[in-house]
């Protein structure tokens, strides 16, 4: 009677759910968004990050980039920390799905006054979960030295 009980559980639980069935991969879209401005060799980088779905997630960490070396002695975020003297990795907290959860002020400076600077963002982590359009989490933007904002 016990084992009756026990397959009706397990039946019950959904079709072709068995014991040995891996669980299904985690979907959703991490986004980055915002926007960077340089002037006298001063950084500024405002970073959004997201997740449009369709599952909530534990965190993303984006890489950002930068072409020229950035004084590493500025402080960061708490949730950010260098990668070498033009990188610097930031994590986000929980992500919900269809939400914008996590910013990131970024105050840098620029070893020298640089004309321009270019900056690659990029998620590096979101947890192992599938993203089909990982196209809004990776961007390449050029930041000439006019103290424009320049949005990405």
């Amino acid at each position: 009677m016990a084992s009756t009980a026990a397959t009706a559980v397990v039946l019950s639980a959904g079709s072709g759910v068995g014991v040995d069935a891996a669980p299904a991969a985690v979907e959703a879209d991490v986004a980055h968004h915002g926007d960077v401005s340089l002037w006298g060799g001063r950084l500024a980088v405002r970073l959004h990050t997201g997740n449009h779905g369709p599952s909530d997630l534990a965190g993303a960490t984006a890489r950002l980039g930068f072409s020229v070396p950035v004084v590493p002695a500025r402080k960061l975020p708490d949730a950010c920390l260098w990668g070498g003297n033009q990188v610097v990795y930031c994590q986000s907290g929980a992500l919900r799905a269809d939400g914008r959860d996590s910013e990131f002020l970024l105050d840098l400076r620029a070893v020298g006054d640089p004309a321009e600077v270019s900056v690659d963002i990029a998620t590096v982590w979101n947890g192992g979960a599938d993203d089909h359009n990982p196209d809004n989490d990776k961007h390449h933007v050029l930041v000439p030295a006019t103290g424009d904002l320049y949005v990405y």
